[in-house]
């Protein structure tokens, strides 16, 4: 039975015995090797001695990294991760990967009108289906038009795509709160003016990703995510039944760190 320890090296614990047994992420491009490795074996927070001469199969690792770039379309990062590691290259994703750039970076930049466009032809009635998605990206475009002081196309915009969804009593408090940016001069001082930021464009983009992804029956969670989740539910029961004896609930932050 494994015994619940921190992560602190005991006085007996050789210093030779953490080599991490993933041996193709040498190059500096990619500092994977430790981080992915203590994840994995974070869900316990086992005494290192007890898990540093397990083999991790190369690959698995690999698998991990390379969705977690495809799913964010970093597609640089990914040409350079398969140069360094020699995987064969997820050529059914590529393809998509490049739309789905195109469409979330137009979304990021303002031009959320032409991000829906792009959206419908890559993935036929998903914002028909998808109503909250669909409001929060026309939103997007309401607040570009307030942001860059074309208040008559606001109020006409507002008008005819948004008020029809208000209706919708999901949609009553959104609506009046970008309504709420009319009413002043300087939106930038309204007690809304968090909707003009990229802090709210952000989580609608990633919204947006998921639900395409889901629409071409692709993982929507990447199992790196899945790996974070599963580890932060296993630390809180631990923290529930065992109180005291083990370590404090788990922190990405502070694991990264550690």
């Amino acid at each position: 039975m494994c015994t619940v320890r921190g992560r602190r090296r005991t006085n007996n614990a050789s210093p030779q015995s953490h080599k991490a047994p993933i041996s193709h992420l040498q190059t500096p491009t990619f500092g994977f090797q430790r981080p992915f490795l203590r994840l994995i074996y974070a869900i316990m927070d086992v005494d290192p001695r007890q898990y540093e001469q397990i083999a991790v199969n190369d690959n698995d690792i690999h698998s991990i990294v390379m969705s977690y770039l495809v799913h964010n379309c970093f597609k640089e990062t990914v040409d350079s991760f398969i140069a360094s590691t020699g995987m064969k290259q997820p050529s059914d994703y590529l393809d998509h990967m490049e739309k789905r750039k195109r469409i979330f970076t137009l979304a990021l930049e303002g031009n959320a009108l032409k991000a829906i466009e792009l959206t419908e032809e890559l993935a036929p009635d998903l914002l028909e289906k998808n109503k909250d998605l669909h409001f929060d990206l026309l939103s997007l475009h309401f607040v570009e038009l307030v942001r860059s002081r074309k208040i008559t196309e606001a109020l006409e915009f507002a008008r005819s795509k948004l008020s029809p969804l208000g209706n919708v009593q999901n949609f009553v408090a959104k609506l009046e709160n970008f309504m709420t940016l009319l009413a002043f001069d300087e939106p930038e001082k309204s007690p809304m003016n968090h909707l003009l930021s990229i802090e709210y464009r952000q989580p609608v983009v990633e919204s947006l990703n998921r639900a395409i992804l889901a629409h071409a029956n692709l993982p929507s969670c990447t199992p790196m995510e899945r790996l974070i989740q599963q580890t932060t539910v296993v630390r809180q029961c631990l923290n529930q039944e065992l109180a005291k004896d083990v370590p404090p609930p788990f922190s990405l932050k502070d694991f990264l760190e550690c």
